[in-house]
């Protein structure tokens, strides 16, 4: 008999403090059962005493690509960063010289080893690694993320391209991923929805919970009704719940 299996995952981990108290409240009074970590944003400790005391809650790496702070020393990756030593907002010129430059896919590959590493000092258990606006599309940082990932115990991701090519390298991938469509503006409404209609297999729905806006926050983002969502769902009672470890 066919199964339908779940995990619901929140980003972002680690951001702020306002992610960290919506994530333990929509684990401890809701339905989240895993965490991406940002190792190297403001509030990572925070995060990760919190996840140690929550240990039914499966959390993973996030890799932070843009938008964020690298874990390496600015002037060890000066072609990722700008004036200021925060990776590059401009995607689409940051992922060309990931593509093009020998030089600059030598410091992607390092900073990617760095935060493998940072995750790996924190002692939680990895139960996944994806990254921040979903960077591992490209296909430089999908190889460099799945030929360092495995010297560090990684065995899931999510991908919204290149299945194949993981699941061949033994990492585990859900088969549908929910979340791109309705990115920070996921109403319970619409996570209830999804979660009727789930089909069979192994589903991610993936979202941005926070207590309220915070320093760096994308704008427009419903993060407040996220966590309502995620405490007032139903999971029908044939759906199984957990981790990517859950289900490895």
């Amino acid at each position: 008999m066919a199964l339908r299996r779940l995990i619901i995952t929140a980003d972002d981990f680690g951001a702020a403090r306002e992610v960290n108290d919506a994530v333990e409240q929509a684990h401890r009074h809701g339905v989240l059962t895993a965490a991406s970590l940002m190792v190297s944003a403001p509030a990572a400790a925070d995060a990760v005493k919190r996840a140690k005391e929550m240990p039914k809650l499966r959390v993973g790496l996030h890799i932070v690509l843009v938008d964020g702070r690298p874990t390496l020393p600015a002037a060890q990756i000066p072609d990722l960063v700008d004036k200021d030593g925060f990776f590059r907002a401009n995607m689409a010129l940051a992922g060309a010289a990931m593509f093009f430059r020998p030089k600059v896919r030598r410091q992607l590959a390092a900073e990617i080893e760095a935060q493998f590493q940072a995750f790996a000092a924190t002692g939680l258990a990895l139960d996944h690694v994806n990254t921040h606006k979903h960077f591992q599309l490209h296909p430089t940082i999908a190889s460099a993320m799945m030929r360092i990932g495995k010297r560090y115990g990684m065995t899931a991701a999510r991908t919204l391209a290149f299945r194949g090519r993981f699941r061949r390298n033994g990492v585990l991938v859900p088969d549908r991923v929910f979340g791109l469509k309705w990115s920070g503006q996921m109403t319970g409404e619409r996570l209830q929805a999804i979660v009727e209609a789930l089909p069979e297999g192994l589903s991610e729905i993936y979202m941005h919970p926070a207590t309220g806006p915070y320093r760096g926050s994308a704008q427009g983002y419903r993060y407040a009704d996220e966590l309502d969502a995620l405490q007032a769902v139903v999971i029908p009672e044939d759906i199984r719940c957990g981790g990517f470890c859950d289900f490895a």
